[in-house]
């Protein structure tokens, strides 16, 4: 890992990381079967190293933040884990979500934010609730961007998979 990684990860260790929906995925299929991160639909852009990069630096923070939102995609976003698997699959899903700290922002509040019409309810709760207190986690070019805009720590995995 680089040292600007390292000084984030050791600035949020205890106060918590929130990882997005796209990377929250890969994150729960590798966990469960790693060798079907290539064929799936929702992973198929990463790669095994990307999943193992990926837990790595989530496995550093006692604290992993999340939100209803996320959890609804990641629910939402796993219907083309095979349906022999899924059952498996949704109880894996449901002990891991016991582990994360799930945080609410009223829909209401969300979309009366300015990130709103970029970049819809999902991720404007995230920049809600992020909001200086956590680094976000997020292979969304555009929102790490706009989160680093409004003094949100936020890290482009991204661009951690072009260094390694």
């Amino acid at each position: 890992m680089n040292e600007y990684l390292e000084s984030l990860i050791a600035k949020y260790r205890t106060r918590g990381v929130l990882v997005d929906s796209n990377l929250l995925i890969l994150y729960f299929v590798g966990e469960f079967a790693p060798e079907r991160i290539p064929s799936l639909c929702r992973t198929k852009s990463f790669t095994v190293d990307d999943f193992h990069l990926l837990k790595a630096i989530v496995d550093s923070f006692t604290v992993k933040v999340t939100t209803p939102n996320i959890l609804t995609e990641i629910t939402n976003l796993s219907d083309d884990v095979p349906a022999r698997l899924r059952e498996d699959f949704f109880l894996r899903l449901r002990s891991s979500f016991q582990l994360l700290d799930e945080q609410y922002v009223p829909s209401a509040t969300a979309a009366a934010s300015a990130s709103f019409p970029k970049f819809g309810l999902s991720d404007s709760v995230i920049v809600e609730i992020a909001n200086q207190r956590y680094l976000v986690l997020t292979a969304e070019f555009a929102l790490a961007g706009y989160l680093r805009s409004v003094g949100t720590d936020a890290i482009n995995f991204n661009n951690l998979r072009r260094i390694r």
